[in-house]
C-alpha cells in the first residue's frame, strides 16, 4: 500500500540508502511494517536511531501526508511503479518516494538536461543560462535544474520562455516555494512541467537536504552543464554525482581569471565536452532522439547531410533526370535562374515553430542579397560559425525552405513575415 511506503521513507535517522537496505532485508515496505520488533536489529548498518524509528508503529503521519497531496492533486510514485523512471532506478541511493506536482514524465524517453551553477552568477553566466534554456527547449530537450536564485532560475526562466517542458527537483516539498520569491516560478514549472521531490508536502529546505538533492538532477539527466561555480560548490557536487552515474559532463568555458569560471574551466581541463553554444550539446543525442530534438534542433552536419541525400534517394526520375542535367549553371553570384517558383510566406507567428535561429537569420541574409550566396559569404555576413552554417543550410533544402544552385550557392524559397 501507499500509506506503508510514505510511513517507510518518514522513518527518523533512515535516509534513502537506509530505506534501501529495509526495502533489501524485507522485499516490501509492508514487511517491513509488520515485521516484529527484533528482526530490525538484522538488518545490517542501520543506526540505532533508525531502528528505533521503524519501531513506531503509527500511520498518523503518513496519512497526514497522503491528505495533503489529494488535496494537492500531487502524484506519489514509488520504486515499484512501471513508471518510475528507469534512470533514477540505476543510481546508487535512488528515493523510494517521489512527489510530483504537474506533469509525469516518461524520462527515459526525453532528452533530459540538467543545467546547474551559481546562485550569484555573473552577467556573462546569466546570458547563457538564459540563452542555454531557451534554445534547449526549442531544441525539444527537457531542462531538468533545481530553482534557487541564479543560474537555476534564469535557466528554467528561458526554457518557459522557448515554450519546452521544464523539470525543477526541490529540496523540500513541491508546496513550499524556496527561495519565497520564487513562488510565480513555481507555478510557471509547475503549469509547463514539473516539480519534484523526495520530500513530502510541507517539508521545508533544509541546508543538509540539498546535497542529497543534487544526485536526483543529475540522475533524471542525460549530461549536465556547469555554466558558471566555484571549484569547491554545491554544483560542483551535482557534477561529481553525474560523474559517479556516469552522465555526460559539459562546461561553459569562462575568463581565466573569473572566480565563477573557475569550476567550469577546471572541469574543461578534466575532459568535459566543452559548450559554446546550445548545439554543443544537441548533436550529441540527436541520433538517439530523433523523434524529440529532429523537428526543431540543429543536425549535425553528418547527420543531416545523411537526411538530404536520403530525401534525394526517394525522389522519381522525374525530379532528378534530365532536369537537373540540363540545368544551365548561372554565372557565379548572379541572380537565380528565371521561372524560380514564387517565395513562400512565412507568416511571423510561425517562423519560430519552423526554423531555428540559425536557419532564420540566414534566411534573411539571404534574402538581402540580390544574387545566390555561398556558405563563405554567409558565414561572413552573419558570423554563425561555418559549421552551423552548413548544418543549417542543410536542413533548410530539407525543408523545402533554400535551393542549392550549381556552383554551391544557395538562395530562399521562402519570404519571412516582417
Amino acid at each position: 500500500m501507499l500509506q506503508d511506503w510514505i510511513w517507510l521513507t518518514t522513518r527518523k535517522a533512515l535516509g534513502p540508502r537506509g530505506v534501501l537496505r529495509v526495502l533489501e532485508y524485507f522485499g516490501t515496505p509492508e514487511r517491513a511494517f509488520y515485521a516484529d520488533s527484533e528482526q530490525y536489529d538484522q538488518i545490517p548498518e542501520l543506526p540505532a536511531a533508525a531502528r528505533a524509528s521503524l519501531r513506531e508503529k503509527r500511520m498518523d503521519e503518513a496519512d497526514r501526508i497522503l491528505g495533503e497531496c489529494d488535496r494537492l492533486g500531487l502524484r506519489v510514485m514509488t520504486l515499484q511503479d512501471g513508471d518510475y523512471p528507469g534512470r533514477l532506478r540505476e543510481i546508487a541511493a535512488p528515493p523510494a518516494v517521489l512527489y510530483i506536482r504537474g506533469r509525469v514524465f516518461r524520462f527515459d524517453e526525453e532528452a533530459a538536461i540538467g543545467v546547474v551553477g551559481s546562485r550569484d552568477p555573473s552577467p556573462y553566466g546569466e546570458r547563457v543560462a538564459a540563452q542555454l534554456g531557451l534554445e534547449l527547449a526549442r531544441g525539444g530537450a527537457l531542462l531538468v535544474s533545481g530553482i534557487a536564485q541564479g543560474i537555476d532560475s534564469t535557466a528554467l526562466k528561458g526554457a518557459l520562455k522557448g515554450g519546452g517542458p521544464v523539470v525543477s527537483v526541490l529540496a523540500g516539498g513541491v508546496d513550499v516555494p524556496y527561495p519565497s520569491q520564487n513562488r510565480f516560478l513555481y507555478e510557471d514549472v509547475a503549469a509547463a512541467g514539473a516539480l519534484i521531490s523526495e520530500y513530502p508536502p510541507g517539508t521545508r529546505h533544509k541546508a543538509e537536504h540539498f546535497p542529497v538533492r543534487n544526485r536526483l538532477i543529475s540522475g533524471l539527466s542525460l549530461g549536465v552543464v556547469a555554466v558558471e561555480c566555484a571549484r569547491f560548490s554545491g554544483t560542483m557536487k551535482t557534477i561529481e554525482h553525474a560523474m559517479d552515474q556516469d552522465r555526460d559532463i559539459f562546461a561553459v568555458p569562462g575568463n581565466i581569471d573569473a572566480p565563477r569560471s573557475e569550476g567550469p574551466n577546471w572541469l574543461l581541463r578534466q575532459g568535459a565536452r566543452p559548450v559554446t553554444c546550445t548545439q554543443d550539446i544537441l548533436e550529441e543525442y540527436w541520433l538517439r532522439f530523433p523523434q524529440k530534438l529532429a523537428q526543431s534542433a540543429p543536425l549535425p552536419p553528418e547527420a543531416a547531410q545523411q537526411r538530404l541525400e536520403q530525401l534525394r534517394s526517394r525522389k522519381g526520375p522525374e525530379e532528378t533526370g534530365p532536369e537537373e542535367e540540363r540545368e544551365e549553371a548561372p554565372a557565379p553570384g548572379g541572380p537565380p535562374e528565371d521561372g524560380a517558383p514564387d517565395l513562400e510566406r512565412v507568416p511571423r507567428g510561425e517562423q519560430r515553430s519552423r526554423f531555428t535561429d540559425d536557419q532564420l537569420t540566414l534566411l534573411r541574409a539571404m534574402a538581402g542579397r540580390k544574387k545566390t550566396s555561398t556558405a563563405d559569404e554567409l558565414v561572413e555576413e552573419t558570423q554563425i560559425p561555418a559549421r552551423r552554417v552548413l548544418s543549417a543550410l542543410t536542413m533548410l533544402q530539407v525543408d523545402g525552405a533554400a535551393r542549392e544552385h550549381p556552383g554551391k550557392r544557395f538562395s530562399p524559397l521562402v519570404e519571412l513575415e516582417e
